[in-house]
């Protein structure tokens, strides 16, 4: 491949320029969500800097900071390619979608979804709809706003109670899961109240949690298989993937649980965990790379929780450590990465 101009493109909120804090001891795990951003704003987009140095590019950096100087400016960034690590702006979580609409409008390339598969991807109850026309099993589930039902199952507690379009685990803690009506009703108030976001209401799966990372396009790749071990958290924690476990690096919860590659799984199993993930990935229309992630329960069924486009690339992210276990190199993965986007503007 040539030598490419590639602009990384990121998204900040706060005054003035962020200042790195010290690496902990594990990184925080999945998605890119807002604790994150905030206390780790250079850990992926510096590794994918040095990345793109050794295979050659010349990379530079783009802030959208909210103001349009930094949208018209991004017009003038005579770039070969944008990787794009924004997942909002100005703030708001759900203009990421945007964000790509404006390079279409451009005609930069970019890595990652365009502006349908973002959309599809976060709006989980409309992901969740496709993965039922689909006949992809994904748990049954409600959606409420302010006394308004727009989609309802016939649904059983145990119940997780989440905001619809949110990421990163935003929203999630022990008191997502809920038992009774009356804990279900305070929830839903709770999440109206706190993101002014119509609740997603679905079925509690019990089962390990499950990540499937993929890499491609028309021949994508399912890379090895990697699990949130929630086995240790303490007891009477709900065995979910909530803020705690991703992202307080001081809690209990996120000391004790960790991802590693899944090796236990017969092959069986591997492979419907597998091809479900891809039947997800094509049916939500996400392209280059993406993380679905899963719930298999004890009698091998497998559930899809939600997608994620443009997983976080961190060394230490699932993604990455997927990629590892393929006998891909951190620089082999953003190469991949690289060329798959390029391949579109050829």
């Amino acid at each position: 491949m040539a030598n490419l101009k590639v602009t990384i493109l990121h998204d900040t909120w706060e005054e003035g320029p962020p200042e790195p804090e010290p690496e902990p001891v594990k990184a925080p795990r999945g998605k890119r969500g807002k604790r994150a951003r905030k206390k780790h704003p250079l850990f992926d987009r510096e590794e994918i800097f040095e990345a793109l140095t050794k295979l050659g590019h010349e990379p530079s950096y783009h802030v959208l900071d909210g103001k349009n100087q930094s949208l018209l400016a991004l017009a003038k960034c005579n770039a070969d390619l944008i990787f794009n690590l924004t997942e909002s702006y100005a703030g708001d979580d759900t203009m990421d979608k945007n964000i790509v609409a404006y390079l279409e409008l451009l005609h930069i390339p970019y890595t990652g979804g365009d502006p349908q598969a973002l959309y599809l991807s976060q709006d989980k109850a409309i992901a969740k709809k496709i993965f039922d026309f689909h006949k992809i099993k994904t748990p049954d589930f409600a959606t409420s706003y302010k006394g308004r039902t727009d989609h309802s199952h016939d649904i059983e507690f145990p119940l997780i109670v989440k905001p619809v379009s949110e990421d990163g685990s935003i929203g999630i803690d022990s008191g997502s899961l809920v038992d009774s009506v009356k804990e279900l009703m305070e929830r839903i108030d709770y999440i109206h109240e706190e993101f002014d976001s119509p609740a997603l209401i679905e079925e509690y799966i019990e089962g390990r949690e499950i990540y499937a990372a993929i890499l491609g396009n028309d021949n994508a790749e399912v890379l090895p298989l990697i699990e949130l071990d929630l086995s240790r958290l303490p007891k009477g924690t709900p065995r979910i993937a909530g803020q705690d476990v991703k992202f307080d690096y001081e809690t209990e919860a996120y000391k004790v649980t960790k991802s590693a590659p899944v090796e236990d799984l017969d092959e069986e199993i591997t492979k419907k965990l597998q091809d479900t993930a891809l039947a997800a990935y094509r049916a939500l229309k996400l392209r280059d790379y993406s993380r679905i992630d899963m719930r298999l329960n004890k009698k091998g069924e497998v559930y899809v929780i939600e997608a994620n486009p443009n997983p976080w690339l961190a060394s230490a992210a699932e993604f990455t450590m997927a990629a590892k276990k393929a006998g891909y190199s951190y620089t082999d993965m953003i190469d991949k990465i690289v060329e798959l986007a390029r391949a579109r503007s050829i």
